[in-house]
């Protein structure tokens, strides 16, 4: 079991309360607090969900804070230290998971227990991704996971016709559209494990099962990033993917000298912008072979120290029931893991956006193939040991061996943590 940090145990106990025979609330007295990541721009959407909350449930008050990602976890913290966390939260990825194992965050199973066509309206293998020590804490808000996109002009000057369907495909497509420093054939976003499905389409796990011990440490995973490295040092894979974050990687691509880009959905609508030649017609959309993705998506849970448990309750399930989830997903032109609405809004889209369903539509294709999404309790420290040496091979700093040698004992110290 993961070691949970005192502070935030002790916080998050101090004002727990059960959602199973909460004490009433006096009328006019019931406010709760509602944390996002960084969907300011939604304003008057969430605003418009807050007041039709609020209009059927007459005294009841939300406060809605909104915190840029890297302000997010600091201030989250923060409140959890004080007692004041805010009741509903919206995070990102494997954060969640790390609440989790802290004590920060309700177990919402006995809730699914009682209410299982809540449950029900979640796609599984998406709601899965908040599964701790067999306990549910969150469920999906917006979900996304990685794909492959391709600039067909690139292709076709090539003479390629459709995209990779294994690695060496990759690598071999990625070095025929090569040309010096002018432009690279392929390129990945590689923060949250993003890159994994690379590393998993040949087979390289990062740890065991149980989650206890590291795997990536084998003959295969340093044929594997040896091969990354000799393309990354040609120009076949550009640089980029292992310096970048997200505006870098998905510009570059914009810019419509990238062969093929391995991101999530929502980078789509940034590299659009970037980039005059991204129409339907010159833009492919794919899998990555072995149907491998890395998902990055945004969940929804209640803090353990909620003083009101069935209000946050009722809110989470308000926000991605069917009216309010429908509005999202059409406004934003995202999926929000509510299987219902998600389906009606790919038919709106192959009407209105045939691109965007195509992109939208490879997002609930083959859930079950997920990679790079571990359960973790310590995931952030887990990368901080493992990605810096990955950098040192893939830059050409450190040879494959060596270096995941030296990660391997990193990972391990972390893993023995756990």
């Amino acid at each position: 079991m993961i070691i949970r940090r005192t502070l935030l145990k002790t916080a998050a106990a101090a004002t727990a309360t059960s959602i199973i025979g909460a004490p009433a609330i006096a009328q006019g007295t019931k406010k709760i607090s509602f944390l996002t990541w960084n969907i300011i721009d939604q304003k008057e959407l969430i605003e418009g969900w807050i007041n039709r909350f609020k209009s059927s449930r007459p005294g009841v008050e939300v406060e809605w804070l909104d915190k840029k990602g890297p302000e997010f976890s600091p201030f989250y913290q923060t409140q959890l230290t004080a007692g004041t966390a805010p009741d509903v939260i919206n995070t990102q990825g494997a954060l969640g998971l790390e609440y989790a194992a802290q004590g920060a965050l309700m177990d919402l199973t006995p809730l699914f227990a009682k209410e299982a066509a809540v449950k029900s309206r979640y796609d599984p293998n998406y709601l899965g991704n908040w599964v701790f020590e067999g306990k549910n804490y969150m469920v999906p808000f917006y979900i996304t996971k990685t794909l492959l996109f391709y600039n067909k002009p690139m292709f076709a000057k090539a003479g390629l016709s459709g995209p990779p369907k294994n690695f060496d495909e990759i690598v071999a497509f990625a070095e025929k559209m090569t040309s010096g420093d002018a432009s690279s054939g392929f390129m990945t976003l590689n923060f949250d494990w993003l890159y994994w499905p690379l590393l998993k389409m040949n087979g390289v796990e990062l740890v065991t099962p149980d989650l206890k011990k590291t795997a990536f440490n084998t003959p295969k995973a340093i044929e594997v990033f040896d091969r990354l490295a000799k393309a990354t040092a040609n120009n076949a894979i550009n640089k980029i993917s292992w310096t970048g974050r997200w505006v870098e990687p998905n510009g570059a691509f914009g810019a419509g000298n990238i062969g093929m880009l391995h991101a999530h959905s929502p980078a789509y609508f940034f590299f659009k912008g970037q980039g005059s030649w991204v129409t339907p017609e010159s833009l492919g959309v794919a899998h990555m072979p072995g149907n491998w993705a890395t998902p990055n998506s945004h969940g929804l849970g209640i803090s353990k120290s909620t003083k009101q448990p069935e209000l946050a309750w009722e809110f989470l399930k308000f926000i991605t029931d069917q009216g309010q989830a429908s509005e999202l997903g059409q406004r934003r032109k995202l999926v929000t893991g509510n299987v219902a609405v998600d389906k009606a809004t790919l038919a709106q889209l192959q009407k209105d956006d045939p691109v965007v369903h195509t992109i939208l539509s490879t997002q609930l294709e083959h859930t079950d193939e997920m990679t790079g999404n571990w359960r973790f309790g310590n995931d952030s420290r887990i990368k901080e040991a493992f990605w810096p040496e990955v950098q040192n091979v893939l830059l050409g700093r450190k040879d494959a061996k060596t270096a995941l040698a030296d990660a391997d004992r990193r990972v391990s110290r972390e893993l023995g943590r756990a």
